[in-house]
């Protein structure tokens, strides 16, 4: 076994596995095998250290049509015969080295798994993290990939709704970017990604096969990020004016029955499309790269499997109906091409003319080694933990007004407006909830219904307490749905962190799924599809670990939704759930790092409150008595407010509020379970009388109105002043 140390670097593998390799295979692999074992059984494609505890998610439910991991994307049944299709995917390291076709091909390539189902896209929305703008390399990386995002969603005509961007030291040499994709499909037209039917055709459409993206899956989001220079020829460039060809064409190809399945060309390309597909569809494959049209001289049978150029689709036609699936194909400008057949002997063979380059049994390559290691907590984290917040002084009532001011001017927390107007979201006219409020909402042309978007996640919450900060992923994911007036449906995640060979971030990724799987069943939300990005780290420093959850809900009439920014003049203010001051709130805030510059303490939730808030919020909008209702989240219960008076253009005054406890825990903690709701006064006993049914704790915050912000004794801003520095504390370093 002479293979060298620097060929399985390139690959990912390690000198286990590729013993382990030729032990199941009796034999060295080729050149062309051990490219498709080291893409097949990298951790991208294969899950070597997440499969076994992605496990305990509950992946079930009345409405989940598909399993995960069966087919591209998750799928939940909505009446009426029709369908949601949606998952969400990262491109962290590519938008690394360059941002602008990083992130451009992440938004091409989450979309193609969802029309590749049969479903059109309707919706797009992100996830991303950067270091602080005040470094230049960081503002060249948040730049681009916000560019690349509205660039190439623009082009294709799906509207992005928004999403969330956080800022911390952490991201500064690993940005991530998740992107997520919603589509709407009749049940009936759904397509499997599986290759069956001895003699069925392998076409492949789209783009011409050239040298970009080698690599992608193993060498790039397989391993740790340590030098540029060596990892930028795997970035792919996008077209996406050629996929909104290939949207149109293959959901014109969904709604015949001229074909077995369809894959799109991601990570690993043609290996994993064909592989995979063939892997559900239990047979086998047989492809003759000289049939793969290509752009480049000279590509040899490695470079053409593992290519990852953009833009491409693999069809699996039944045989007979070739001529015509061509001919829709020919119709919008798209050249195809036949490269290869199901076969039922479970082999994938590939071949070079009559030459046999690889050919391996299925199951050897779709079967990698599964890692499940035993980890104790780090004994730092104890330390974070511990915390005591009376170390720090707490606010004088002088210094809440411009403390508040500081927290609106946050990155973390300011006015998103200057990413969402790069964003077409009115497109389609289907938009009722824009970019800006706890989640948007979108209307389904042709009912009542309307759909809601929401994407949440708290790396600092998960670096202090993975298990606990899970759990908080998904609640507040539902309570923004809740807030819109939707019912949680389910969600898609994907988790990012570091290294999992390293003890501390195995047990980061294993709490934190075991906390995303409590929250998830206790508050009844399936998972139906997902991603896990690793070894997010450069040289040895990691990225919080961040899960991100996507989270769609429905509305099943859309003149019930709800927005975030106060309607009325007059109308009550109430906070409906936790209404404690606890000091431990401000473990992990946006208050103690920003004033304190403190990362330290735990977050946590009571899930069964939480259970009984959402109810308690959905009851009330969908009977007409909430005006408007936000979550509280980030900077705590004041920014809420102060928030909801922003984006609804009036002012909130408090006369009779007596705070509790700590100031800067009372009005800048990060408490979970908590909604701030605005009813008119003649609806408040209403209200209170649903909140007392669900056991929800009600309290009475103060009145909307006028044009200046009034916490009697600490705040009193006009509306003008926090504006200015909300509106302004990210467009500033754009």
């Amino acid at each position: 076994m002479s293979i060298s140390k620097e060929i399985l670097d390139k690959i990912a593998l390690s000198r286990r596995e590729y013993q382990l390799i030729v032990e199941r295979l009796g034999r060295e692999p080729s050149e062309v095998e051990l490219g498709m074992f080291g893409s097949l059984w990298s951790e991208h494609c294969g899950y070597k250290h997440s499969k076994a505890l992605l496990k305990h998610l509950p992946l079930g439910g009345q409405r989940v049509m598909v399993r995960p991991g069966e087919e591209n994307a998750g799928v939940v049944d909505i009446g009426d015969g029709l369908v949601l299709v949606m998952k969400i995917e990262s491109h962290n390291h590519p938008s690394a080295i360059e941002p602008y076709q990083g992130a451009a091909t992440g938004v091409g390539g989450i979309v193609r798994d969802i029309f590749t189902m049969g479903a059109r896209p309707i919706a797009l929305l992100n996830s991303l993290r950067f270091g602080p703008l005040s470094d230049l390399h960081n503002r060249y990386l948040f730049g681009g990939v916000v560019g690349g995002i509205a660039s190439y969603g623009n082009c294709l005509g799906i509207p992005d709704m928004g999403g969330e961007v956080f800022f911390a030291d952490c991201y500064s040499a690993n940005p991530l970017v998740n992107a997520l994709c919603l589509g709407v499909a009749e049940g009936k037209n759904l397509v499997k990604a599986r290759a069956y039917g001895e003699g069925n055709l392998l076409m492949l459409v789209g783009a011409d096969t050239g040298r970009d993206g080698l690599h992608g899956a193993s060498g790039l989001a397989s391993r740790t990020f340590e030098e540029e220079r060596e990892l930028r020829p795997t970035v792919q460039v996008g077209n996406p004016f050629l996929e909104k060809l290939l949207i149109e064409a293959c959901l014109e190809l969904a709604e015949t029955d001229w074909i077995a399945g369809m894959q799109d060309l991601g990570a690993a390309g043609l290996t994993s499309a064909a592989v995979e597909s063939a892997a559900r569809g239990k047979g086998g494959i047989e492809i003759d790269v000289l049939k793969v049209p290509r752009r480049e001289k000279g590509m040899t049978p490695y470079e053409v499997m593992l290519s990852e150029s953009q833009e491409r689709m693999l069809v699996i036609v039944k045989k007979g109906y070739q001529d015509k699936v061509r001919a829709v194909f020919d119709h919008w400008e798209l050249h195809s091409d036949v490269i290869g057949q199901v076969t039922v002997d479970g082999l994938a063979r590939i071949k070079e003319g009559e030459k046999v380059v690889a050919e391996v049994p299925m199951n050897l390559l779709t079967s990698p080694p599964l890692y499940r290691r035993r980890v104790k907590k780090p004994r730092w984290l104890d330390e974070l933990q511990s915390f005591n917040v009376t170390s720090v002084p707490d606010l004088s009532p002088r210094e809440v007004g411009p403390v508040l001011l500081r927290l609106l001017a946050s990155p973390n927390i300011a006015s998103r407006h200057s990413v969402y107007r790069q964003y077409d979201h009115q497109v389609g006219d289907n938009a009722v909830v824009l970019p800006g409020n706890d989640a948007a909402v979108l209307r389904l042309k042709g009912t009542k219904k309307a759909i809601s978007l929401t994407t949440d996640g708290n790396g600092r919450y998960c670096y202090l307490n993975p298990y606990v900060s899970g759990a908080i992923t998904v609640a507040e994911a539902a309570r923004n749905s809740a807030c819109s007036g939707a019912q949680p449906l389910a969600i898609t995640d994907c988790l990012n962190l570091g290294n999992p060979e390293r003890d501390d971030i195995y047990y980061q990724l294993k709490e934190c799924i075991a906390g995303m799987a409590r929250a998830c069943r206790k508050l009844r939300i399936p998972v139906i599809s997902g991603n896990v990005s690793l070894y997010n780290e450069t040289r040895d420093e990691a990225i919080y670990p961040t899960p991100v959850v996507g989270m769609v809900g429905l509305i099943e009439d859309v003149t019930r939704h709800c927005a975030s920014g106060f309607k009325e003049e007059g109308d009550l203010v109430f906070l409906l759930g936790d209404n404690r001051t606890v000091d431990s709130s401000l473990g992990g805030s946006e208050y103690l790092e920003l004033v304190h510059s403190l990362v330290k303490g735990s977050p946590s939730i009571d899930l069964d409150l939480e259970k009984r808030l959402h109810r308690c919020c959905l009851e009330a909008i969908k009977r007409g008595i909430i005006n408007s209702a936000h979550d509280c989240s980030e900077g705590g219960l004041a920014v809420s407010l102060a928030e909801s008076c922003l984006l609804g253009g009036l002012g909130f005054n408090s006369r009779s509020w007596n705070l509790e406890g700590r100031l800067d825990a009372a009005l800048f903690g990060e408490a979970q379970s908590r909604i701030v709701v605005s009813v008119a006064p003649k609806l408040a006993a209403k209200l209170e009388a649903i909140a007392s049914k669900w056991q929800v704790p009600v309290r009475k915050l103060g009145v909307v109105g006028g044009g200046r912000f009034i916490i009697e004794g600490y705040i009193d801003l006009s509306l003008e002043e926090a504006r200015e520095v909300w509106w302004g504390g990210l467009e500033k370093y754009q």
